[in-house]
């Protein structure tokens, strides 16, 4: 039985928008980085303390190359010490691409002519989610377009029938949502089917720079986005992920910005977001931005960094957007959670033919990589791959994800859990030598967890090779 926590009720103040692009501005050209100053803030993160504005642009503006490598070395050391090895993997399924908005940089966009329209009949999302299982993934994130179609009721149901989809050893246990912001009672709608994260980006939080890219549509109006995950927590929604869409506009301004809205989460409702997300603007069909914004590789690997070190509990999905070597890079210094096996486009997942087309796609993959050969590498790597879904299905969200999360114990039994979901892939699906580095890699990593949880552990993966599935702490 999935864990339903009660409604927030939330004051009329926390309703309003409450980024302040002057207050913002303000730290990012009043503060005044030294040496001393920017380990006393790195000493505070690695210490699992999320840091204030002021400490966040301390580090954002720090520009020396030694602190720079100081600000990697520890969001990788923090990262080590909350979440352990584990890498959690899930895949995107595009649903449909109709939509009433008109975002600049967006090959979906209302007024694309050219793009392939379609929404997947109830048949076809059985047979994407059946495929998706045959290659042994457990975490799912459905996609829709912004368009009247995609109503809380239909999300719902998506929802309900991908849940229902089991096809052998088969089955989708988490299913997250990117979708338009609802009102509180679409939100409702869409808890009661059992959702795990609801996923809402601001694109950009410069709210002039919304304007000029988002062009017609409800998307326009950017108080009701920046609110919207208000109206989630108050529909009972209390697992939610933030983001940006680094490249509309200053990648300084945008980290600040989340950092801020995490602060209006946690004095509102004590509770922070589980995921931040940071992708970059990559090539979409009819895409027209200004190019004065780009995130180079070096700027976005230390902003990722930054992240880390701001907000210590939070999980940090880094997606298929990027390339095989920036992932593989970024892996260390704080990222939390990837997509693997990708297909953006609607119904890619169940055809044979998986060449990219750019008029069936909502932007330009750049690691097309298939789940096992990311699997592969992680274990090649140290990193335990991971499809665990145990705290949300034991309740473990909201305030008593935090209650785990912030003093650092995730790692205590995320990274047994990790394990277990390693070992049903390793049985269901790997080929033989993925199976063999993996089952090393789970005796070399048990012996980094406490001897009773080690003991647990071990019987479990047993029970396991036995047939027995779905086991978890």
């Amino acid at each position: 039985m999935k864990f339903i926590p009660q409604s927030y009720k939330i004051p009329d103040e926390a309703m309003k928008p409450f980024i302040d692009i002057e207050e913002i501005e303000g730290f990012l050209t009043s503060v005044k980085p030294d040496k001393a100053r920017v380990r006393e803030v790195i000493a505070k993160s690695l210490n699992k303390n999320r840091l204030s504005l002021e400490e966040t642009a301390v580090l954002i503006n720090a520009t020396d190359p030694q602190l720079i490598e100081e600000i990697k070395n520890g969001a990788r050391e923090l990262k080590k010490r909350i979440y352990g090895e584990r890498i959690v993997l899930f895949a995107p399924l595009y649903v449909g691409n109709l939509c009433q908005n008109n975002c600049a940089y967006c090959g979906f966009k209302a007024s694309n002519s050219d793009i392939i329209r379609k929404t997947l009949e109830k048949n076809e999302l059985i047979k994407e989610t059946e495929a998706l299982e045959d290659d042994g993934h457990k975490r799912l994130i459905l996609v829709f377009g912004e368009h009247p179609k995609y109503n809380p009721e239909y999300i719902a149901e998506c929802v309900r029938t991908v849940y229902d989809v089991k096809k052998g050893p088969g089955e989708i246990r988490r299913v997250n949502i990117n979708a338009a912001p609802l009102d509180i009672e679409g939100f409702k709608t869409v808890h009661e089917s059992g959702i795990g994260t609801y996923q809402i980006f601001q694109e950009t939080y410069h709210e002039p720079s919304y304007a000029k890219y988002h062009l017609g549509g409800k998307k326009r109006d950017y108080e009701w986005r920046v609110t919207s995950l208000d109206r989630a927590f108050e529909a009972g929604i209390d697992d939610v992920g933030i983001g940006a869409l680094f490249g509309l506009y200053d990648w300084r301004f945008e980290v600040m910005s989340l950092v801020r809205h995490v602060n209006h989460f946690e004095a509102v409702y004590n509770v922070g977001p589980h995921t931040i997300s940071f992708p970059r603007i990559q090539y979409a069909a009819e895409m027209n931005i200004d190019p004065a914004f780009a995130v180079s590789d070096e700027d976005f690997i230390k902003l990722v960094a930054i992240l880390r070190l701001a907000v210590p509990y939070t999980g940090m999905i880094l997606t298929a957007r990027e390339s095989h070597d920036i992932r593989k890079n970024l892996m260390e210094f704080g990222v939390s959670q990837i997509d693997g096996g990708t297909n953006l486009e609607i119904g890619g997942y169940a055809e044979d033919e998986h060449d990219q087309n750019i008029k069936r796609e909502q932007f330009k993959l750049n690691d097309d990589r298939t789940l096992n050969e990311i699997i592969q590498e992680l274990l090649t790597d140290g990193f335990i791959p991971s499809f665990c879904t145990a705290c949300y299905r034991q309740g473990r969200t909201g305030q008593h994800f935090m209650e785990f999360a912030v003093p650092g114990f995730v790692k205590n039994l995320c990274s047994p859990n990790a394990m277990l979901t390693l070992a049903e892939y390793l049985e269901d699906y790997a080929p033989a030598e993925t199976k063999k580095i993996g089952y090393e890699l789970i005796e070399k990593k048990l012996k980094d967890i406490d001897p009773k949880r080690r003991a647990e552990t071990k019987e479990k993966i047993e029970k396991i090779k036995t047939g027995i599935r779905d086991l978890y702490f």
